[in-house]
């Protein structure tokens, strides 16, 4: 089966997750988010008193955890070839893991720039900051301005990749899940 991979992205706080869980339930299949265990993980590691907003800093060695995230989501992406659906929805995608790169000014190889242009997903919706939702947690610690940076940074990341992310308008998880059904041209 032939299935589109289809990718809900965004800065923190923006309702991505909420988006996946309301697809989940709704009964599509979705790949959640993995950078919120590891930089759980990551914290138990390092020194809270270091910490500011970048879960690279609790970690030894930056490259060895951002190439850690990008082979997850490209096992994610290499998975939905085994899958007997027709979308795949994924909470971020490879790309995302080099616009972070970039806002945090941390060095890559080409091997990053590679992954990314030889694993195409087929639509991207990048969901807006948004100040009336956004709560930094244990795992989220951008402020609502770093998220904002955040967005401009993704929206570069995939456009450099050849996509042009669908911006997805602010309103209810049910509004924003009909929005990228109804473009989808899927119905529940």
């Amino acid at each position: 089966m032939n299935t589109k991979r289809i990718v809900i992205t965004g800065a923190p706080g923006t309702g991505k997750t909420s988006i996946v869980k309301a697809l989940d339930a709704s009964g599509f299949f979705c790949y959640p988010e993995i950078i919120r265990s590891m930089t759980s993980d990551a914290k138990q590691i390092g020194d809270p008193e270091t910490f500011v907003s970048n879960p690279l800093l609790f970690v030894s060695d930056p490259l060895e955890f951002n190439t850690t995230l990008l082979e997850g989501r490209i096992a994610q992406f290499k998975d939905a070839e085994h899958q007997k659906v027709s979308y795949a929805f994924y909470d971020r995608a490879a790309p995302d893991v080099l616009a972070y790169m970039d806002f945090f000014k941390q060095d890559y190889d080409s091997n990053f720039e590679n992954a990314c242009a030889t694993h195409q997903y087929d639509q991207i919706f990048i969901l807006p900051p948004w100040k009336a939702i956004y709560a930094a947690d244990d795992e989220r610690m951008e402020t609502f301005e770093e998220a904002t940076a955040l967005h401009d940074f993704l929206m570069q990341t995939y456009t450099r990749f050849g996509y042009t992310p669908i911006v997805v308008p602010i309103g209810t998880v049910a509004e924003r899940l009909t929005f990228i059904l109804n473009t989808l041209k899927i119905s529940k």
